[in-house]
């Protein structure tokens, strides 16, 4: 064998993969070309393991315009000749290796993805996970994400308009980050990831090359973490300002007409940028890369070929025109290179100035092994699941206590003091911001607004994948169900640990199963999305963390609901229960039973079908004016989601209703498919009808007034009190020793 398995590890194949590589060529690779197939038969840009349980996903649907897979992002039209497109992605190893630049490169990469479908970035969404904050390793890693993000973001003049960070130990030393990027683009101008036809001229449009990245796809995203190994040469280093200017440039090219195809180089740099959009367009690529501007000296064909330098683009323009749109780049000062041609062969042809690097097969390149395996559960997750909840006894704190340190608790409180130090006004478009259910943007010269959220649960997918899955996409369709937007489709980031072990796979797929079968009922199709796999660290893997972005459509954005109760004296009713039932199984796989008994156990469940009744009842009030405010009841359950409808405008509650079984579950079980609305007194009768003409069952809670919180005789505390400990939460847990 020609190369040595340390090497062929270093890259992500295995020897049954390399021996493919030679029965597909019928020869040994050199070098250049051994190092393209590892990047783009890697996991991060393959999708080995995944491609054969997405196609589980429903993509169609009456507003989708490209599906998953067929482009950079995700299209949906919205009317009025305008589409938005959008994706979420992870960076989740560079931001463990270097959290700062990780997770700032991420948003670039991210953002180039929807500029490489013409579309101007409007907002910026992003999804964290954290191990627990009693580890000074941990705080270190979630000060670096967060400044990453914030310095990219606000830099670059882009929202940050939305997200959710989570904690566990299982995130230790592995942290995740996953960034969303939503973007606006009228439906005559959408371009393809493409190069186009024969003779089309290629131009790479952006920052010099270097040497940073190499290995970024195969090598740090594509393998676990077994070791202390020094990986930093794999992170790539941002410059949003250049990002700016890259954005603005490629925008006016794009509409210059003489533009047919633009490709981000991301992941894999200009391997996968070249070679996926040779195969787009059914032709093959000529690349000169003695012409592409570097950084470095001594550059090799290997290193110009694998580096993941980021801010770069590769632009296919019309022969003949590339003077035109070079004077394009060249106004705006931003560096460019002619780097070849378009050729109708089914062949990539790179050479360095008059030396051959290599001519291969496009489809000999793209066409990755997928592999099929079976999955096994965890018979510890299956003990876990059998938790005898029933004998669970009630704890001693009582439940105002217990409120108040579940609003202070890392999951819950308050994530102000990550979102203040983003942007969130830039571009003046943002009508709801972070911390809410979701986000509402405006849309300029029209009543039209987009609502977005990001959502998911681990512990709910650790202790039943299937369920968890489930739950993920219902509460985030539910999010903008509960601003009253319309939920049109989802993105996904699928963050799992190493899929070649049985109870992993397990994990993936069950996932995927309840993603879909939730999709199906809710109406909703997946129009992008990103895998993340070996999440792992010392053999340790990560919780199964399913992200969903939702995108939801409000036809006036003007005509929505946030979460805080408005008006002193309005009826407070629960959507989707009859009764306050303290039922012990709600207490399954709930913040309350982990933090106040440091247990992970029960088992999560939903009912897709009154879960799409729910969100229709909620939507419909919102619409049609009587619904005042509304509130996803979710983390913390009841109680919590009570205390934070009353922190938002400081008003309070008083409680009329009884409890039926035990008041810890009642108060603190984490029910799906339940939402709390106000709405004036006058009203109640008319939502009581369309809420059974919709078959939903309804309760209402009590009152709108005051300032404390009163529930019965089991909480009564002051809004003030509970404002504190939800707001200072997160600062306290960061600051403690």
């Amino acid at each position: 064998m020609k190369f040595t398995r340390e090497q062929l590890e270093e890259i992500a194949l295995n020897e049954n993969e390399y021996h493919l590589i030679i029965d597909r060529l019928d020869r040994e690779p050199n070098n250049v070309e051994l190092g393209m197939f590892g990047a783009l038969w890697s996991e991060h840009c393959g999708y080995k393991h995944s491609k054969p349980l997405l196609k589980n996903f429903p993509s169609d649907g009456p507003h989708v315009l490209v599906k998953p897979g067929e482009e950079n992002a995700g299209v949906v039209d919205i009317g009025d000749g305008l589409a938005v497109v959008f994706k979420i992605e992870s960076h989740n190893h560079p931001s463990a290796i270097e959290p700062f630049q990780g997770a700032a490169t991420g948003v670039g990469g991210i953002i180039r993805d929807i500029l490489a479908m013409g579309a101007r970035p409007i907002a910026l969404l992003n999804a964290l996970r954290f191990g627990t904050l009693d580890k000074p390793e941990n705080k270190h890693l979630m000060k670096g994400v967060v400044e990453g993000i914030s310095w990219y973001g606000n830099c670059i003049g882009i929202p940050n308009v939305g997200g959710e960070i989570g904690f566990s130990s299982s995130y230790n030393h592995n942290p995740l980050v996953n960034a969303m990027c939503v973007g606006l683009v009228e439906k005559k101008n959408l371009l393809s990831s493409s190069v186009g036809q024969d003779g089309n001229v290629l131009l790479l449009v952006g920052a010099d090359t270097g040497r940073d990245g190499i290995h970024g796809a195969s090598g740090l995203a594509s393998r676990s973490f077994v070791n202390d190994k020094e990986m930093r040469p794999a992170v790539q280093v941002g410059n949003p300002f250049l990002e700016k200017l890259l954005v603005e440039s490629c925008l006016e090219a794009a509409h210059h007409g003489t533009v047919e195809g633009l490709q981000d180089l991301g992941a894999a740099g200009l391997t996968s940028a070249a070679i996926e959009a040779a195969q787009n367009s059914g032709g093959g690529i000529d690349i000169d890369l003695s012409c592409i501007h570097q950084r470095e000296k001594d550059m090799t064909p290997y290193d110009i070929m694998l580096s993941e330098s980021q801010e770069r683009m590769l632009i296919a323009v019309k022969k003949g025109c590339e003077d035109r749109i070079g004077a394009i780049f060249d106004r705006w000062e931003v560096p460019y290179a002619d780097i070849g041609r378009v050729t109708n062969k089914n062949t990539a042809r790179i050479t360095y100035g008059a030396n051959l690097v290599t001519e291969i097969s496009i489809d000999a390149l793209t066409n990755a092994p997928t592999y099929r395996l079976k999955g096994n559960i965890n018979p510890k997750v299956v003990e876990l699941r059998q938790y005898p909840l029933n004998d669970l006894p009630l704890h001693e704190a009582g439940p105002s206590e217990i409120l108040i340190r579940l609003l202070s608790s890392p999951n819950i409180t308050s994530k102000q003091s990550v979102y203040r130090q983003y942007d969130t006004q830039v571009q003046t478009n943002t009508v709801v911001g972070p911390g809410s259910d979701a986000a509402i943007i405006r849309l300029r010269d029209s009543d039209k607004g987009i609502a977005l959220c990001t959502d998911g649960n681990s512990r709910y997918c650790y202790l039943d994948p299937y369920q968890g899955g489930a739950i993920a996409v219902s509460e985030a369709c539910r999010n903008i169900s509960c601003v009253g937007a319309n939920p049109l489709a989802i993105t996904d980031c699928l963050n799992f640990g190493n899929p070649e072990k049985p109870e992993i796979y397990y994990e993936m797929e069950e996932c995927v199963k309840g993603m879909a079968d939730a999709c199906q009922s809710l109406g909703i199709p997946v129009v992008s999305g990103n895998v993340s796999l070996y999440n792992e660290t010392q053999g340790n893997d990560i919780y199964p963390t399913p992200v969903v972005g939702a995108l939801g459509l409000l036809e006036d954005f003007a005509q929505h609901a946030t979460a805080g109760f408005v008006r002193e004296g309005d009826a407070v009713v629960l959507i989707g229960q009859s009764e306050i039932s303290g039922n012990c199984a709600s207490l399954g796989a709930s913040e309350f039973l982990e933090t106040m008994f440091g247990i992970v156990g029960g088992h999560p469940k939903i009912d897709l079908e009154l879960e799409a009744k729910v969100q229709k009842l909620c939507r419909t009030g919102v619409k049609d004016g009587i619904i005042s405010s509304a509130h996803d009841c979710s983390d913390g359950g009841l109680a919590v989601a009570l205390a934070e409808c009353c922190i938002v405008n400081s008003h309070g509650f008083v409680s009329t209703c009884d409890i039926n079984g035990r008041w810890d579950a009642a108060l603190f079980g984490e029910s799906q498919s339940r939402i709390i609305v106000s709405l004036n007194p006058s009203v109640l009768e008319i939502f009581s009808q369309l809420a059974a003409t919709l078959n939903v069952p309804i309760c209402k809670l009590g009152t709108v007034g005051g300032s404390r919180l009163t529930f019965k005789n089991l909480i009564d505390l002051p809004i003030n009190k509970l404002q504190h400990s939800w707001e200072s939460g997160l600062s306290n847990h960061a600051n403690s020793q």
